[in-house]
């Protein structure tokens, strides 16, 4: 089992750790080597001991995911993912070199490298866009460059592919991204549309042409809707030298709407590739912010305008049937025996379904409950580790199963949080001594059909009761 701890000189799976580089918000990257590979590798470790928490693993489970599908030159070569069971990580190609945020702070950039600096993230940003995949997070600490020029970006934990399951979103329901950068959709929990990634890249233009973030540091996520009505301050008002053409790409790609948006990266990248081709409107000319009266009336318009930019936003794709499994950590072998050929016959009976595997953590009330044991090692990846063993027999692939903690210091409102959020189609639940008005709860109030799984006195499975529609009949299983 993974523990806290890390240092130099330590061999994980054939990986030998030599010199930590880097400590972030939510991992810690080493040089490591093995002798079978001839480039520069890095190895990226989430923090296991006091500091790191449930959203952190989460995040981390979403990049590796993530960077496993990841092709060319825009984002670093993928080598290795580190299994939960022995060390949760993510080896991949070390690129030399600063992140765009130490060259800004260190560089004034002249107009011509700015225009120069946004073609290569726009390439890099449709790229990535072309496979499926959603930065959500792209401010100028995530973007580097490689000796040949290309821009690379870094740090998939809260992005999002088209086509597998979101974690973030299934689990925890807030929004997610850098306030500095993040667009208006992205408070609405919008997670699905690529025109949010243009928001960022309009927003790194504008810091790189002013040396100045276009809307503050907001700071809290609650400041962040500010920017649905109060606009920037021009480009050219800060800095002359700016290009009425830059501007107006600039302006645009920061527009609340999305709609009023570049529809792509694609094209934010011919026009800046382009800028004499162009076509200038009222955004280009513009040298001041709109008068107070204007910015007044945009403010009391808020609540309709957040409406707008939901119903503007790219949605989701339909998501396959949901089947929810929990599983309790201190159930009996033959029950989780039980529960799985239950998940199987409910997968068998519910086509294109897939299967999420939940297990409910009580929390402390008034003690601040511990992420650590006694022996160093992580409680949540050794709850991850349990439920991944339990749903090995099922033999699922990618995109088919995933894993859930919930904590909470009510473990059945937990669940049925969880399945009314996801809209889940079942609920499979198994009866212990002593959970008895956690099961009537969950059968009770569950917006979905139930199926309770009991163990007969000859401890052969049995599904108690046959599945039950609970919201219709809410009634407890007894």
């Amino acid at each position: 089992m993974a523990k806290a701890q890390l240092a130099a000189g330590m061999i994980i799976d054939g990986f030998r750790l030599e010199q930590r580089i880097h400590r972030g918000g939510m991992a810690s990257i080493w040089r490591v080597s093995r002798y079978d590979i001839d480039f520069p590798i890095v190895m990226k470790v989430p923090f296991l001991d006091f500091e790191g928490d449930l959203s952190l693993l989460v995040g981390f489970e979403v990049e590796q995911m993530i960077m496993a599908e990841l092709k060319g030159p825009h984002v670093p070569r993928f080598v290795a993912n580190g299994d939960f069971t022995v060390l949760p990580y993510i080896v991949m190609e070390y690129i030399a070199g600063p992140t765009l945020l130490k060259r800004r702070l260190d560089t004034r950039f002249s107009v011509t490298e700015v225009v120069e600096i946004g073609t290569k993230v726009a390439t890099a940003l449709s790229d990535l866009h072309q496979q499926q995949v959603l930065h959500l997070d792209l401010k100028p600490a995530n973007i580097l460059f490689r000796q040949s020029g290309e821009a690379v970006l870094l740090d998939f934990g809260l992005s999002r592919h088209l086509q597998l399951p979101d974690l973030l979103e299934e689990q925890f329901h807030r929004p997610t991204g850098t306030p500095d950068y993040m667009a208006p959709e992205q408070l609405l929990r919008v997670r699905s549309d690529k025109r949010s990634d243009v928001f960022a890249l309009g927003a790194i233009l504008y810091e790189l042409s002013t040396e100045s973030l276009p809307f503050g540091s907001p700071g809290r996520m609650k400041n962040v809707r500010r920017r649905v009505w109060q606009d920037p301050v021009p480009p050219r008002a800060l800095r002359s030298e700016v290009p009425p053409a830059l501007q107006e790409i600039i302006l645009r790609c920061l527009e609340p709407l999305p709609d009023a948006r570049y529809r792509s990266a694609e094209d934010v990248l011919f026009d800046l590739r382009h800028m004499d081709l162009v076509e200038l409107g009222e955004r280009a000319t513009r040298t001041t912010q709109q008068p107070f009266k204007t910015k007044w009336a945009r403010r009391l318009r808020l609540p309709v305008t957040m409406r707008e930019i939901l119903a503007s936003a790219t949605q989701p794709a339909p998501r396959p049937p949901i089947i929810v499994v929990v599983v309790e950590h201190a159930s009996a072998p033959d029950l989780r025996a039980a529960l799985l050929e239950a998940a199987a016959a409910a997968l068998a009976n519910v086509p294109g379904a897939r299967i999420a595997c939940v297990s409910a953590m009580p929390t402390s009330l008034i003690a601040i409950d511990e992420n650590v044991d006694a022996q160093g090692e992580n409680i949540h990846v050794q709850r991850l580790v349990e439920l991944r063993q339990w749903a090995a027999p099922l033999r699922l692939p990618k995109g088919k199963i995933t894993y859930h903690l919930l904590e909470s210091r009510q473990p059945a409102a937990a669940v049925l949080e969880f399945a009314r959020t996801n809209k889940v189609d079942r609920l499979v639940v198994g009866a212990t001594s002593g959970t008895g008005r956690v099961m009537a709860q969950i059968s009770a109030e569950a917006p979905c059909t139930v199926t309770v799984v009991r163990v007969a006195a000859d401890h052969g499975p049995q599904a108690g009761r046959d599945a039950v529609s609970a919201r219709p009949r809410g009634q407890p299983l007894a």
